[in-house]
């Protein structure tokens, strides 16, 4: 794989769109694919040609996929293998979709003739944009060797293991954390303010000692800011993945009474309206 090889990018949206075009700028010929023509548009804009189908995208080159749920997957899956154009080419899952959904669609993928890498990533939109992801990569060796220049550009990879799904677990182990982290620091700001203490105060207090954490010094200046603070990451997004994260508990039978309660809080957001704010406005969820 060169950087004058075909690539093919699945899913424009907030994530997916810097990604594709940091791929483009290293040199890749990008076919970018999503059915919102909102998304296609911007992909065009940057200079990225984009189609609304798989169906009608290159049927060579690696298939980079960031759709935002398990039933996306799945639903590409069936487009891919109905217009035969999954076999011979590696696909590289970088979408957090749990653990079973891609053993199961890695499962349909393998049979029709294709090579799956499990990738999720970390870092938001910002770090989309720098290149400065982290990747938590799982596949064979030649599969992650193959890829490896693809992935280069989007930022650091972190090998986990040689099976799909082990990328996916690792994913769910950091949104457990990122889910819990989150409403811990809004909690705290919230206490601090119901305390009788300014929430700009706490937070410079105690962002930089033993009590911080890289949320908290992330997510806390947003959340001392209103409902239109500036959205990297919604709600909705983490009404999603703790939910990945509680369904993969349950399979196995882990307790996670800490990530239930950080659960219900962006449930609690989502119905009060917030579901597409950014999640630092989970904190409106302890005001009165």
């Amino acid at each position: 794989m060169t950087t004058s090889s075909p690539a093919v990018f699945v899913g424009l949206g907030a994530i997916g769109s810097p990604m594709s075009q940091r791929l483009a700028a290293a040199g890749f010929g990008v076919t970018g694919v999503d059915p919102f023509e909102v998304a296609r548009e911007r992909a065009e804009q940057a200079g990225i040609r984009a189609v609304a189908s798989i169906a009608e995208a290159p049927a060579e080159g690696p298939v980079i996929v960031m759709v935002a749920t398990p039933d996306q997957l799945d639903a590409l899956v069936d487009e891919a293998t109905a217009a035969s154009v999954a076999a011979g080419r590696v696909w590289v899952v970088m979408s957090t979709v749990g653990p079973d959904a891609v053993r199961r669609a890695g499962e349909r993928l393998t049979t029709a003739g294709a090579r799956v890498v499990d990738a999720p990533v970390t870092g938001g939109v910002a770090r989309a944009v720098t290149g400065e992801l982290i990747v938590f990569a799982a596949g064979a060796d030649a599969e992650l060797a193959e890829v490896a220049p693809l992935l280069a550009p989007l930022g650091t990879v972190r090998v986990v293991g040689s099976e799909l799904g082990q990328g996916q677990a690792i994913k769910v182990v950091n949104q457990h954390l990122c889910s819990v982290h989150i409403v811990a620091a809004a909690e705290a700001l919230a206490l601090g303010e119901a305390l009788g203490l300014e929430k700009a105060d706490v937070l410079d207090l105690v962002a930089g000692g033993a009590a911080g954490s890289w949320m908290l010094s992330d997510r806390g200046p947003r959340m001392l800011l209103g409902t239109d603070a500036p959205v990297t990451s919604t709600v909705g997004i983490f009404v999603k993945d703790s939910g990945l994260v509680a369904e993969a508990a349950e399979s196995v039978g882990a307790a996670v009474p800490v990530l239930a309660a950080a659960r219900e809080r962006y449930l609690l957001a989502a119905s009060a309206g917030l579901e597409r704010r950014d999640d630092s406005r989970v904190i409106e969820t302890y005001q009165h």
